[in-house]
């Protein structure tokens, strides 16, 4: 798990005036750290451009030239000359070294976009997004500094943006690399340190990144248990009965002693999950809301979810029901609620009388799942998305690893039921947001598959061999 930031001019800031590091010996390291990434990358001989702005982010990569020149074919493109003091000293080195600048730019095995990171404000101009475009056009391997050019401080694309293989960022990680917007531009990410080490650089967050390396699995343990010992899982199934039934079975699979799927009508389901008419007396989490549409009653739902104080997960449909919206207000429980942005965008008007767009809440994900945990602070909200976010209290955690295979009906209902899976073992309510979303996306890249091709069982068969 790592710590993410909105941005690190304070942490810059702390190393120059705790530890005396200057401006000058952060600039050379964050182009220490880009030159190992290309060197573990390309082999010497490879042919390098390096696109170069006029600020302290053209500087950056006007220092990978200087250390690359002789090993590799540099060429630097500076086409708006240079501007901050540091970018002039190093221009200055480029030129003693005899590095070739040139005035135009051609194709070569790595682009390198120095233009103007995390520095951009305001629009773009045309100059700028006529050689964003003739760079994206370029067949060679491009790579970010800091964060590619075009990409606002918060994460927005600002008209068009330099489209990366690679982004390397300096020092931490920042919000703006993960929002859903930036992910197609932003390519693998690589944070190198700037002279310290990064326990020493970063400060106190509430922000952070989840990692592969973060999945915790509900491995038993014990050799003497019994289905008992392993919580029972809830499913209310309705009107879209396999939506249920998706989330039953990755219940079962994840762990869940016993799943059962509480429908009024009988119906044909797997051997291993179980049907009741009501609420089992020895369930331990229930999940709501999986194609419900309205198939139950209120008052059935009342007696029921409302009455008890059961963890819970709301999704989907669920969403959509004031009553059960109600249940945030009441005596606090365990609740998971796992709306894509439509879904949100109704919740927050029906719980706050505010409306947003589809495109106002995207561009500001980060900080509505903060507006939400401030104001239900014993909620745990997993906002969907190409980088799922989740929230609670005044933590927020961003999950990366979700891919394009699970952009397919049913992922959902498999996360929801990963999550109920969890909540009847035990976990909190944030562990079993965090391990579920986790065990989403590790099974999603475990598919050999077109990435068009997964299904939802797919998805549940690969939870078996996350251990390996």
């Amino acid at each position: 798990m790592q710590k993410v930031y909105k941005h690190c001019g304070d942490l810059d800031k702390r190393c120059y005036e705790k530890y005396h590091l200057s401006e000058e010996i952060l600039m050379e390291h964050a182009a220490i750290g880009m030159e190992r990434v290309i060197r573990n990358k390309f082999c010497i001989g490879s042919s390098i451009l390096i696109v170069a702005g006029k600020g302290n982010n053209g500087a950056d990569g006007i220092a990978l030239a200087r250390l690359l020149s002789g090993d590799y074919i540099v060429q630097l493109f500076v086409p708006y000359g240079v501007k901050s003091e540091m970018a002039k000293l190093q221009y200055q080195r480029a030129e003693l070294l005899g590095i070739d600048i040139v005035s135009e730019i051609t194709q070569a095995d790595v682009v390198v976009d120095a233009l103007l990171g995390s520095g951009v404000v305001g629009e773009l101009s045309d100059k700028i997004l006529g050689l964003i475009e003739k760079l994206n056009t370029m067949s060679g391997y491009k790579i970010a500094c800091d964060i590619p050019t075009g990409i606002s401080i918060d994460g927005n694309i600002l008209q068009n943006a330099f489209m990366s293989d690679m982004t390397v960022t300096m020092g931490a990680y920042k919000e703006a690399l993960f929002l859903d917007e930036a992910k197609d531009f932003i390519g693998e990410i690589a944070r190198v340190d700037l002279g310290i080490n990064s326990r020493l650089y970063e400060d106190e967050v509430s922000t952070f990144l989840l990692e592969k390396s973060d999945l915790c699995l509900p491995l038993r343990k014990k050799l003497s248990t019994h289905k008992g010992l392993f919580g029972h899982a809830a499913i209310f199934c309705g009107e879209k009965e396999g939506a249920g039934i998706i989330s039953g079975e990755a219940s079962y699979r994840f762990g869940a002693g016993l799943t059962t799927l509480v429908m009024q009508d009988k119906i044909t389901i797997p051997p291993h999950l179980m049907h009741s008419y009501a609420l089992p007396h020895n369930t331990t989490a229930i999940a709501i809301g999986m194609g419900l549409g309205s198939y139950f009653e209120m008052s059935f739902l009342d007696k029921y979810i409302a009455s008890n104080s059961l963890p819970l997960v709301i999704d989907a449909d669920a969403l959509y029901s004031p009553n059960l919206l109600q249940l945030l207000m009441k005596t606090p429980r365990k609740i998971v609620m796992t709306p894509h942005p439509k879904e949100f965008i109704y919740m927050w008007k029906a719980l706050t009388n505010e409306e947003i767009t589809l495109e106002h809440l995207q561009s500001y994900r980060f900080e509505y799942a903060r507006k939400f945990s401030s104001l239900y602070p014993d909620i745990v909200l997993l906002l969907k998305g190409a980088n799922m976010i989740i929230s609670s209290g005044t933590e927020l955690y961003i999950n990366p690893l979700g891919c394009s295979n699970l952009s397919k009906g049913g992922s959902g209902d498999v996360l929801s039921g990963l999550i109920v899976a969890l909540l009847a073992q035990g976990y909190t309510a944030l562990d079993s947001a965090l391990q579920g979303s986790l065990a989403l996306v590790m099974a999603a890249r475990r598919y050999g598959g077109a990435n068009y091709a997964m299904t939802s069982m797919d998805l549940i068969n690969n939870l078996a061999y996350l251990q390996e």
